[in-house]
């Protein structure tokens, strides 16, 4: 029976490559990343795993390029948007309507000078526009926010930033060394939630002190630091002063609802406040699910059927990476097909009010 929505991968990568900052302003051209190479021994023929051989150069800072990037089954030149239009026949082949376009080198914090975010950011969102331009239906993307910068330039980036495909601003679950709760943020996200922009917190993070702490175990940085912003986000009741706000939580599973909404559940408790039966209803938070998660079990105790979404990771090669998620959680046959068509598609859609 043939689907009647579009089905949306909710979290799907570009990788960035110099291209990407061929459109930082000429007065800005002293903060253009450079790419170098690290000269790699017989046995390195694979950018995957541990072996790297590029790394990007950013305020004196050097990342790995080739870090947790696919190299198998989707080819270089859909993974960089060399070949849009090949992404978009890949992406019938995988039977998907649209993919939301999110960033990979910004998952990582790159600099903590503001001139050099504002340019790399504004570079980086007039590439994904130029993207979005060539097919408009199917490549929606997540905008940069230069979270540092006065809010009247934050205001004029996002205007223009909606006003060509984005469809959320993308944010790590720690920014300018803070808690995304910080007082800090609140007019950003009165901009957000007046601008119809969902706010959406992808698994990375973007404080040097946490990240080099931690480093090189991901797990605490990427995923813990999720857990850790939604708890917040519940226990400052922020989507209570934001109503209007969608609020995304990307890349992260769904298998630890049950453990964040509980602890939640008893410190209200404690000062004598109730958590609602439905946390992802009432706060207006939507969760993108893995392949791996037992939804039957979190559908049944912590998530509401209507505030679920998935993606592929399309372009990397992680724990969250599943290009067939789309398919496997159709053909899983654990819940209900009425629920499955909701998170293949109809309730992507609500979160980044695609058109």
């Amino acid at each position: 029976m043939p689907k009647n929505y579009r089905a949306v991968d909710a979290d799907a990568h570009v990788i960035e490559t110099p291209f990407t900052f061929d459109y930082i302003e000429e007065k800005d051209r002293k903060y253009t990343p450079l790419v170098v190479n690290q000269i790699a021994g017989a046995e390195q023929k694979s950018n995957e795993g541990n072996v790297r051989s590029e790394y990007w150069i950013i305020d004196n800072n050097a990342y790995a390029k080739d870090r947790n990037v696919e190299s198998k089954i989707s080819r270089a030149e859909w993974r960089e948007m060399k070949d849009i239009d090949g992404r978009v026949r890949h992406m019938d082949e995988l039977e998907i309507d649209v993919q939301v376009l999110f960033p990979t080198l910004f998952l990582r914090p790159c600099t903590d000078n503001i001139k050099v975010e504002k340019a790399l950011f504004r570079a980086y969102n007039r590439w994904l526009a130029d993207i979005w331009k060539k097919a408009p239906d199917r490549l929606p993307w997540a905008a940069m926010a230069p979270l540092r910068s006065p809010l009247e330039e934050i205001r004029d980036e996002l205007i223009w930033c909606k006003e060509n495909g984005a469809r959320s601003i993308f944010m790590r679950p720690l920014e300018c060394e803070m808690e995304i709760t910080d007082p800090y943020f609140w007019p950003f996200y009165e901009l957000a939630q007046e601008l119809d922009l969902a706010v959406t917190f992808h698994a990375g993070n973007g404080s040097f002190q946490v990240h080099d702490f931690f480093f090189p175990t991901n797990f605490p940085i990427h995923k813990l630091s999720m857990v850790g912003a939604f708890h917040a986000l519940l226990m400052t009741e922020l989507p209570k002063r934001f109503p209007a706000i969608r609020w995304g939580f990307i890349e992260s599973s769904s298998q630890w609802l049950g453990y964040a909404i509980n602890d939640v559940m008893l410190r209200k408790r404690k000062s004598g406040k109730r958590l609602g039966d439905n946390v992802l209803r009432d706060n207006n938070i939507y969760v993108a699910v893995q392949v791996t998660d037992d939804l039957d079990y979190i559908l049944d105790r912590y998530a509401d059927e209507d505030f679920l979404v998935v993606g592929t990771d399309y372009g990397h090669t992680d724990t969250s990476a599943e290009i067939e998620a789309l398919r496997m959680i159709r053909d899983d046959g654990k819940i209900p097909s009425h629920v499955v068509d909701k998170i293949l598609g109809p309730n992507a859609a609500r979160l980044y009010n695609l058109p």
